[in-house]
């Protein structure tokens, strides 16, 4: 199935698809797969009490690995994947902004906290410090201007928490499966 064939009765059976086949592959140099990075980013979302679209936007924030044009390695090799904007174009398609925005936004978030926040650099995994480099660095002012302009951009922050916090290797965290449900009830109507 093609991405131009997705409908909205085949978008949860795609992502569960994608999931299995894609999820094991690594994830960046980091010490947890693919799916399991996403879904303790779920976790943690859901930990935090955030609202049921931040959690599935956690859980799906980084399906334009699995989706885009760019090999998964990409980013590890050099080149931007521009994986948030691949992950938002089909999200949008199917489910609220409160969903789609936080993904698209995600890269920018952590581009926005390292401008913002002088710490924030320090706390990033060997992978994100790279992954950042590659996607454009610090933020200029019209950049944080637009960012924070943006009315998802409190969303996207969270998100790239929750990004940061789901690398822990052997955590115990709930699999794509259990939020059948709510990716099926959070699809726009």
């Amino acid at each position: 199935m093609t991405n131009q064939q997705l409908t909205r009765e085949t978008i949860v059976p795609f992502i569960l698809d994608i999931f299995a086949k894609r999820g094991p592959e690594s994830y960046l140099g980091e010490p947890v797969s693919m799916a399991e990075h996403m879904e303790q980013s779920a976790a943690c979302a859901r930990e935090d009490g955030a609202s049921d679209e931040l959690v599935v936007a956690a859980l799906l924030h980084d399906i334009g690995h699995f989706i885009g044009d760019f090999p998964l390695d990409a980013l590890e090799n050099g080149t931007d994947n521009y994986h948030e904007d691949s992950g938002a174009l089909i999200l949008e398609q199917f489910y609220p902004a409160e969903i789609s925005e936080p993904v698209k936004l995600h890269v920018a978030a952590k581009r926005y906290l390292c401008t913002v926040d002088a710490s924030y650099h320090d706390k990033l995994s060997a992978a994100s410090i790279n992954s950042f480099n590659i996607q454009g660095g610090k933020m200029n002012a019209e950049e944080v201007a637009a960012f924070e302009a943006n009315p998802h951009h409190k969303a996207a922050i969270k998100l790239r928490h929750y990004d940061d916090d789901g690398k822990i290797e052997g955590r115990e965290i709930f699999s794509i499966d259990h939020y059948q449900p709510l990716l099926q009830s959070l699809l726009a109507k």
